[in-house]
């Protein structure tokens, strides 16, 4: 469809938005203003957007010979800014063809000491991080640890059912006696439990199915996606086979416990528990408590280190400053448009810089100085930065001076940060000269250390390069405290008198930052939820486990109260073992969770350091939660007639 340099494929969103409607504009031309690619281009064709969850999201398509014609650059085989796709032919073995382009680069280019592999599209979006070329994450893993923890709250929802079944089986026993004695085999009863167990399992997954649709609305707003419940083949069986799955390991072990007694004992009432069987129900209430602990305790951790980031100094002052786009008659001169900015009440700053500000700005190794062994590869990050960009953002001068008006038309000069100078070891720096890309560059000034990317990275050597000419494509403006609405709006006046009919679209740059840690941010929130869930279905198991011990232990109660035991002393009698398991579960809890938020906080080049309230107050948390819990259940026992308590049923 695109068969010229002025061809232009659009979407149905932007033909609907401008033409108001999809047909019969094949043929129409539409007006294009923007740095690199402008113009009048005819419409050849309409595609359907992307979904909302694609990685790439876009309006228009124009043929790349258009940009290409317009950036020399391209032809360099050193030029690395385009991202490149290739369809492959059927049955290509990947690993084998990327054997075949490591060195492709090399042997087009002698300057060039990368190598090249391919990753599949459908890859990009979940493996996207990579260590020399090899894959190291990205958001996967965050899809691993939402399904681990989802497995353990399904594991501890199971525990409830297997202890409630087997503690409940002194009320049963008569029922499955009376059965054997009938005739029924223990096949026959392990078939009967089982099928209570399934048949349970399904009724859960039909409120559970009831209530994704009630949530998912809400579940998408705390997320930021745009996830749709689709009931097609393959989800079907899916859920239908976690169910199963989960109905058979929930009751399989309350069926051969309950299916094994002696129909002749248990009719004569005699029904003595087993040893093994009670150390195995306190060994499924502390696995249960332990998994919630684990998530109580990464839960604070993970809030101190998301507000740790957020709160960091970075070196720069990124507080009400607004970045947007060199566009449209911009594009012919910016002078005039920074100028008027300058008389704008409430605007204390405005400069212009080149590339990405916050995600991975431009690096190179191609910088070189006196005194350079052959041994010190190191890679900078650069920013090509106009006149006032220091003082716009607040970074503070070491040595040297700023960029200055007076170098308006010498491009030789370049500022370095501290960790750069001491990476090259160069002393007393400002004067001297170092070779960047083959030309001379005369350090002008030395600026302390300023962290723009990620705090996942330690910081990096950088240099800003000075450049007033009109090759800038972003502008950013300090605004003033609490002069914020009308200043923009002034702002947005001033933006559309220069570019009639374009919308102002701005961001802050202190919201941008906030998006490098946009995973993170919702870590923490659905931990929060998953951590209330685990904690919630734990308490329930023990609530009915002590109703049952509270159950069974009636009679001794009541003998009790007779004896003249008070209140407190049956409490603490009837709480002293759930406490011990609980204690015990404290206690492999905070091993195991300290292990694990080591391991997280690792993957940070800056990061809090673990504290012990974090574990103590999960442990005092759990153990507040559970007494409240059981205590529940023993105040009322006390509260019973110990008449009521000797009676027989």
């Amino acid at each position: 469809m695109l068969i010229d340099k002025y061809s232009v494929v659009i979407s149905e969103e932007l033909a609907t938005k401008i033409f108001h409607t999809t047909e019969n504009i094949i043929g129409k031309t539409i007006e294009w203003n923007q740095k690199e690619i402008s113009g009048k281009f005819v419409i050849t064709g309409i595609f359907t957007p992307p979904p909302s969850n694609a990685t790439v999201q876009f309006d228009l398509v124009f043929t790349f010979d258009l940009y290409r014609g317009k950036n020399p650059n391209l032809d360099k085989w050193t030029y690395n800014e385009p991202s490149t796709y290739l369809l492959l032919k059927r049955g290509v073995n990947i690993d084998r063809f990327n054997r075949k382009i490591v060195n492709f680069l090399q042997k087009k280019s002698n300057e060039d000491s990368h190598s090249l592999f391919l990753r599949r599209y459908s890859d990009k979006y979940l493996y996207g991080k990579y260590d020399n070329g090899v894959q190291s994450g990205g958001r996967i893993e965050y899809v691993r640890l939402f399904s681990i923890i989802a497995l353990f709250i399904l594991v501890i929802a199971c525990i409830n059912f297997m202890n409630l079944s087997t503690a409940k089986a002194s009320k049963r026993i008569k029922e499955i006696g009376v059965k054997k004695a009938m005739g029924a085999s223990r096949k026959w009863l392990i078939v009967q439990h089982l099928g209570e167990s399934l048949l349970i399992a399904y009724l859960s997954l039909i409120v559970a199915v009831v209530l994704i649709v009630i949530l998912l609305p809400q579940f998408n707003a705390i997320t930021g996606k745009h996830l749709n419940f689709n009931y097609d083949t393959k989800v079907t069986l899916f859920f239908l086979g976690v169910t199963f799955f989960t109905g058979l390991m929930a009751g399989i072990y309350p069926a051969l416990f309950l299916s094994h007694f002696n129909p002749a004992i248990v009719l004569k009432g005699k029904f003595n528990r087993s040893i093994g069987e009670l150390w195995a129900r306190k060994g499924l209430v502390i696995f249960q408590f332990t998994i919630s602990i684990i998530l109580i305790v990464l839960v604070f951790v993970v809030q101190k280190q998301i507000a740790f980031i957020q709160s960091k100094n970075l070196g720069f002052d990124r507080n009400n400053i607004i970045c947007f786009k060199k566009e449209g008659k911009l594009e012919e001169g910016i002078k005039p448009f920074l100028s008027e900015l300058e008389n704008i009440p409430g605007i204390v700053n405005a400069s212009i810089y080149h590339g990405d500000l916050i995600v991975n700005p431009t690096s190179t190794d191609g910088v070189n100085w006196e005194g350079k062994s052959l041994n010190d590869k190191v890679n900078f990050k650069y920013l090509w930065v106009g006149d006032n960009f220091i003082e716009t953002i607040g970074i503070e001068v070491e040595k040297g001076q700023s960029f200055s008006k007076e170098y308006s038309i010498n491009d030789s000069k370049i500022i370095f940060y501290e960790t750069a100078i001491k990476s090259m070891g160069i002393q007393d720096p400002v004067g001297k000269t170092i070779t960047l890309w083959g030309e001379n560059k005369q350090i002008v000034g030395v600026v302390k250390d300023f962290n723009f990317e990620s705090l996942y990275e330690n910081l990096k050597p950088c240099f800003l390069l000075y450049s007033s000419t009109e090759d800038m494509d972003n502008i950013i403006v300090k605004i003033k405290t609490d002069t914020e609405r009308e200043t923009i709006e002034r702002l947005r006046k001033s933006y559309q008198k220069f570019n009639i009919g374009l919308p102002f679209d701005f961001k802050f740059m202190d919201d941008d930052y906030q998006m490098l840690y946009e995973s993170e941010n919702r870590v923490a929130i659905l931990s929060r939820y998953f951590a209330g869930i685990a904690i919630i279905i734990s308490c329930l198991g023990l609530f009915g486990l002590t109703t049952f011990t509270v159950e069974r232990r009636r009679k001794e109660i009541g003998i009790r109260k007779v004896f003249g035991s008070n209140k407190l002393d049956i409490i603490s009698l009837l709480s002293i073992d759930f406490s011990k398991q609980l204690l015990v579960s404290i206690s492999i809890a905070l091993t195991i969770s300290y292990l694990i938020a080591m391991h997280w906080l690792d993957s940070f080049a800056y990061r809090i350091e673990l504290e012990c309230w974090f574990f103590v107050a999960a442990g005092l948390m759990t153990l507040f939660i559970a007494w409240t819990t059981i205590g529940m259940q023993t105040i009322k026992a006390t509260n019973t007639n110990p008449v009521q308590c000797l009676k027989d049923e």
